[in-house]
């Protein structure tokens, strides 16, 4: 184990590291299956909706992260209007989030229904249209 792990892991986790490894990326075990941890074949076990609603905590997580460092008005938004740059930020990237210039300073100067606006007039909103549809409304709305 070249990596730092907690000192609370037992004596099997110990082991069952050493032999199966620790990888934070997806790859392809010796049998050819897609696998990930601590050996986790994802083809045939998946992850519980437990393990799904964990990873998705952590992804929301970097995101907030990621908009603190990029946009620092984007706290001092209604809590609708912050779930909007969560969601598109998830969902593109926040470097695909910051492609939207228009609307973010629509969105920084409060002009809303004009943020809204240049939302529904995206890529995005032509292949996603409900989804954008829903955004475009928290961001006008703010509620």
């Amino acid at each position: 184990m070249s990596r730092r792990l907690p000192d609370t892991l037992s004596e099997l986790e110990k082991l069952l590291i050493r032999h199966e490894g620790l990888k934070n990326t997806v790859y392809r075990c010796p049998a050819g299956r897609l696998t990930v941890g601590v050996g986790r074949n994802l083809e045939d076990n998946g992850i519980t909706d437990e393990e799904a609603l964990i990873l998705l905590r952590n992804d929301i997580r970097r995101c907030e992260l990621a908009l603190d460092a990029a946009l620092g008005y984007w706290r001092m938004l209604s809590p609708p209007r912050q779930r909007v740059l969560i969601s598109m930020c998830f969902q593109l990237g926040l470097k695909g989030l910051l492609g939207f210039k228009r609307m973010l300073a629509a969105l920084e100067d409060g002009e809303y229904a004009q943020a809204a606006r240049e939302l529904l007039d995206s890529k995005m909103a032509r292949q996603i249209p409900l989804r954008a549809k829903e955004l475009a409304r928290l961001l006008e709305l703010g509620v």
